[in-house]
């Protein structure tokens, strides 16, 4: 019964909510030379000092088992869900938990303020839908706040390690605003 209802949710559903949902932050998928889709986990960027390689990777690994940690009859959830299915409490939970595990994680890595209010801003947009009884829990489960975030602190993280390797090779120098947004060689 299960894979006759996996299947069927899988095609109902899987062209129309991949275009929206993020990506998983600690895995990525691949096909083999038989076809058969596989996952491995994700590289990190080059360039990044080991405090930042290290901070990126424990909140990939924390977004993903918070929001795509399990699957049942084709669906992805996570942590954020089931919790958030206790009526206001979990909902308050989930919110210190995101705050706690990804946003307060993500600020020892030194990036700009903009990027923080941004991490926050997903964080409140869940914890408010996820308000909604059950189908605010479900909406705050597709949107995925902590891979989002995780897929925001990866890409400035990843601006970061590019400038500082761009730096070490000689290349062009950036602005002396930008070398305070993306502070390439932090950490190091």
């Amino acid at each position: 019964m299960t894979f006759i209802l996996t299947k069927a949710g899988k095609k109902l559903f899987e062209k129309h909510l991949e275009q929206y949902a993020p990506q998983d932050p600690l895995y990525e998928f691949y096909t083999d030379e038989k076809g058969k889709q596989k996952r491995r986990k994700r590289s990190l960027p080059p360039g990044l000092s080991p405090r930042d390689a290290k901070i990126l990777s424990s909140v990939k690994r924390r977004a993903h088992y918070l929001d795509k940690g399990f699957h049942f009859c084709g669906l992805r959830f996570g942590w954020t869900f089931l919790i958030g299915l206790i009526p206001v409490i979990g909902d308050i939970v989930n919110a210190m938990l995101n705050h706690y595990l990804v946003i307060r994680k993500a600020k020892q890595a030194d990036v700009p303020d903009w990027l923080v209010s941004r991490m926050v801003l997903n964080n409140l947009l869940s914890a408010a839908v996820g308000f909604v009884p059950l189908v605010g829990d479900v909406i705050a489960a597709v949107f995925r706040a902590n891979s989002r975030n995780a897929g925001l602190l990866e890409e400035m993280l990843r601006l970061r390690g590019q400038e500082y390797i761009r730096q070490q090779e000689g290349g062009a120098q950036l602005s002396a605003r930008d070398v305070d947004e993306v502070k390439p060689g932090s950490g190091f």
